[in-house]
């Protein structure tokens, strides 16, 4: 019988702020991340070691993995490029990671300047690195039902590219429609074909919202087995190297809709909404929480 305990994954201090235009400062993304972890959330992405130079709203990542308050159970990933941005975040005690690459030839060019096996050779001395150390690592593959640039994306291209993170090490692979173009049976039908190589207990869906699909997205992937979901509270995000891609679907608007069905989560839905209306105050725009809009 599958759990209905399903695991969310908070991008909103890394995914949803690198992609704002306001920048927020040290102090406040830690007071956020703080606020997430008091909200019962076990998992939150905290920030990411990548050049400051490609992502100024980062540039504060050590100082803000350093100043937040480490819960018990609760992990915090950060994103790491390479070797470098790695030793960077070991220098501040990280114990958790994520790295990154796209099913899309054409994106992983545009994003990172590599083709998919060069960015996946890259992974391979820093997934090393982790196993010495006990770190552990998550995988993320964007552009898994489609890409800005090259239009569709072959499922045999997310298939692999799932796997190939998975069999070096990745214990999550968090599959990710960055231009937010999916639809349910499509997400579906890609989750059930990753999942005949990669175990559905090592999968994850992170959904943008692009086009108002997201929530039933999530809904036709967690009716396929999935327990473990992306989300980024009050909504914040986009993605910088597709045009027109809004934010991460709303952590309040998953976690009401999560209730809804019965299913558990160990998050605070008061809290979190909370949380969401304080950032967007910070951000200087109003929520894009359609949970968060009704509460008032």
């Amino acid at each position: 019988m599958t759990s209905d305990f399903v695991r969310i994954v908070e991008v909103g201090p890394r995914d949803g702020l690198q992609n704002e235009k306001t920048i927020v400062a040290a102090a406040d993304k830690i007071a956020l991340i703080d606020r997430l972890s008091d909200c019962g959330l076990k998992s939150v992405e905290a920030t990411s070691f990548v050049s400051p130079k490609w992502v100024p709203q980062l540039a504060d990542a050590a100082e803000v993995y350093a100043g937040i308050h480490k819960r018990d159970g609760v992990s915090y990933p950060v994103l790491v490029p390479n070797e470098k941005g790695y030793e960077r975040a070991r220098e501040v005690g990280v114990t958790e990671i994520a790295v990154f690459t796209a099913a899309s030839e054409a994106f992983n060019q545009k994003n990172i300047n590599a083709r998919i096996d060069e960015s996946l050779k890259r992974f391979e001395p820093v997934i090393a690195k982790a196993r010495e150390d006990g770190v552990a690592v998550r995988g993320y593959v964007s552009t898994v039902l489609g890409c800005p640039y090259q239009g569709d994306v072959p499922l045999v291209d997310v298939v692999r590219v799932s796997k190939a993170l998975h069999d070096m090490g990745c214990y999550e692979v968090s599959l990710g429609d960055t231009i937010g173009i999916g639809t349910p049976a499509k997400a579906r039908t890609m989750l059930e074909a990753v999942a005949s190589d990669v175990p559905m207990r090592a999968l994850a869906v992170h959904f943008h919202d692009t086009r108002g699909q997201a929530l039933a997205n999530i809904l036709a992937c967690l009716e396929a087995g999935v327990r473990v979901v992306d989300s980024a509270v009050s909504g914040t995000g986009g993605c910088p190297y597709a045009k027109g891609a809004s934010g991460n679907v709303a952590s309040e608007d998953v976690v009401y809709m999560l209730h809804g069905m019965g299913m558990h989560t160990g998050i605070d839905l008061d809290a979190l909404i909370a949380t969401g209306n304080w950032l967007s105050g910070l951000l200087g725009h109003d929520t894009a929480s359609k949970v968060a809009r009704a509460a008032g």
